[in-house]
């Protein structure tokens, strides 16, 4: 019997293949669990038009994948973090901290699971992560991580006890 697939088999191939299978295996098993379709003209029609809504909604899906990438290539996100003397850091730059600044940024349909960091970032400089936005497109992101300035925050801090001294005194 043939059949159409409705969805992926890890046995008989991908969604909208035509295949040949004995006739129990397809009325007893992917016939009735929605796996596949009796091969008939008017399913081939049906099937025939819901594969081309699929290509256009990827398509679309591409299209903008390609413009997000644009974007995104030409962002620079900064992460400031607490260094040891010798400039080491103190923990790192993680996938989550990524997801976390790009959706402050405004990019909320960016999943973190589609951050690929090889490694978690633990150095300071600039570095770059990929960012797979869809089956054929991704995008590079400029991380740069600057260490946080503890020398000037001592000295405001120091100022400002002086200040509030001296009001005191007043």
């Amino acid at each position: 019997m043939k059949i159409i697939l409705k969805q992926d088999h890890d046995l008989l191939g991908a969604t909208g293949e035509i295949k040949e299978v004995k006739d129990g295996y397809a009325r007893n098993y992917l016939i009735p669990r929605g796996i596949a379709l009796a091969v008939t003209p008017s399913n081939l029609k049906a099937f025939e038009e819901i594969r081309r809504q699929q290509s256009r909604k990827i398509q679309k899906e591409i299209e903008e994948a390609k413009k997000l990438s644009g974007d995104l290539n030409n962002l620079t996100l900064n992460f400031t973090v607490k260094t040891a003397e010798d400039d080491k850091i103190y923990g790192s730059v993680t996938a989550q901290m990524i997801y976390n600044a790009l959706k402050e940024k405004g990019y909320e349909n960016i999943e973190r699971k589609k951050i690929l960091l090889h490694d978690h970032i633990k150095t300071l400089g600039e570095h770059t992560v990929d960012i797979k936005l869809h089956t054929n497109v991704a995008a590079k992101l400029k991380i740069l991580v600057e260490k946080e300035k503890v020398e000037e925050e001592h000295a405001t801090a120091e100022n400002t006890q002086e200040e509030v001294a001296n009001t005191e005194n007043s």
